[in-house]
C-alpha cells in the first residue's frame, strides 16, 4: 500500500471518528449491547450443558468472539448512508485512493472493536472469570479476536455495498446471527446432536472461541484451533476484501 494510501484512509477515519464525536449515543449503545448479553447469561443461564468447571470461564470468551461477529449494522448502515446521499460519489470525485474510504472506515470500526473487547474484559473479571495463560496467550487472543472482527467487518461492507439502501440492511444483519448462535459460545458441541456438533464446530467463530479459550487457559479450548482461529478469517479476507474494493470501484460508473 502506497503511502497516499495510507494517507487518504487514515484521513477516512478521522472523519469517522468525528462522527462518533458528535453521536456518542451510538457508541455507547455499542458497548452497552454486549455487556447486556454477557450479564443476562452469566446470570439469568447461569450454566452450560457440556461445560466442565465454571460456567463464567467458558462464557467470556464465548462472549468475546460473539461480540466479535455482531454490531456490524452500524457500519453497514454508515456505508449505505453515504451511498445514498452522495457522500461517496463526492469522494470518488477527489483525487483519492480507490477503497480509502471503506478503509478508513474498517479502522474506525477496529478502534471500537478493541475498546469493547477491554470493556467485556473488565466486565468479565468481575464476574469472577480470570485468563490464566499468562501475558502472551492473553495478548494472542486478543489478537485472534481482533482479526475474526475485522474478517467479519469486510463481510458487512460487501454485504452493505449488495444491499445499497439502508432499510436492506437488517434484512441482511439477520444473516449474522446464525453464525453467532450456531456456535460453541455458550455450550460446549459434544452436548449436542452429532450432526448439529459438527456443524457448531466448523463454525469459523467456533475455531476462535475454541482458540481463545486454549490461549486464555480456559475450560473448553484446545490447542490445535489456533491454526483454525488464523486460517478462517484470513480466507474470508481473500474473499470478501477485493470484492468489496471491486465493488466500490463500480459504483457510478
Amino acid at each position: 500500500m502506497s503511502v497516499y494510501a495510507l494517507t487518504d484512509s487514515w484521513t477516512m477515519t478521522r472523519r469517522e471518528l468525528a462522527h462518533w464525536a458528535r453521536q456518542p449515543v451510538q457508541v455507547v449503545v455499542g458497548l452497552v449491547f454486549p455487556v447486556m448479553l454477557l450479564l443476562m447469561f452469566g446470570y439469568l443461564v447461569g450454566g452450560g450443558r457440556g461445560v466442565s468447571g465454571e460456567y463464567v470461564d467458558f462464557l467470556v470468551p464465548g462472549m468475546l468472539a460473539l461480540t466479535m461477529a455482531f454490531g456490524l449494522e452500524a457500519t453497514m448502515i454508515a456505508v449505505t448512508q453515504d451511498l445514498n446521499k452522495g457522500v461517496i460519489d463526492r469522494f470518488r470525485s477527489m483525487p483519492m485512493t480507490n477503497g480509502a474510504v471503506l478503509v478508513g472506515r474498517s479502522v474506525a470500526d477496529m478502534l471500537q472493536s478493541a475498546v469493547t473487547l477491554l470493556v467485556l474484559v473488565g466486565v468479565g473479571y468481575a464476574l469472577g472469570w480470570r485468563a490464566t495463560g499468562g501475558v502472551g496467550g492473553f495478548l494472542g487472543a486478543l489478537g485472534l479476536l481482533l482479526l475474526f472482527r475485522f474478517a467479519m467487518l469486510w463481510i458487512g461492507i460487501q454485504l452493505a455495498l449488495v444491499a445499497g439502501k439502508t432499510e436492506m440492511v437488517q434484512a441482511v444483519q439477520i444473516l449474522v446471527w446464525p453464525v453467532g448462535f450456531l456456535s460453541n459460545a455458550f455450550a460446549d458441541p459434544s452436548s449436542m446432536p452429532d450432526w448439529l456438533g459438527t456443524v457448531v464446530q466448523w463454525n469459523p467463530m467456533s475455531q476462535t472461541a475454541t482458540a481463545v479459550r486454549d490461549l486464555f487457559g480456559n475450560p473448553g479450548g484446545e490447542p490445535g484451533h489456533v491454526w483454525a482461529a488464523v486460517v478462517w478469517p484470513l480466507v474470508l479476507l481473500a474473499v470478501f476484501f477485493p470484492l468489496a474494493v471491486r465493488r466500490f470501484g463500480k459504483l457510478s460508473k
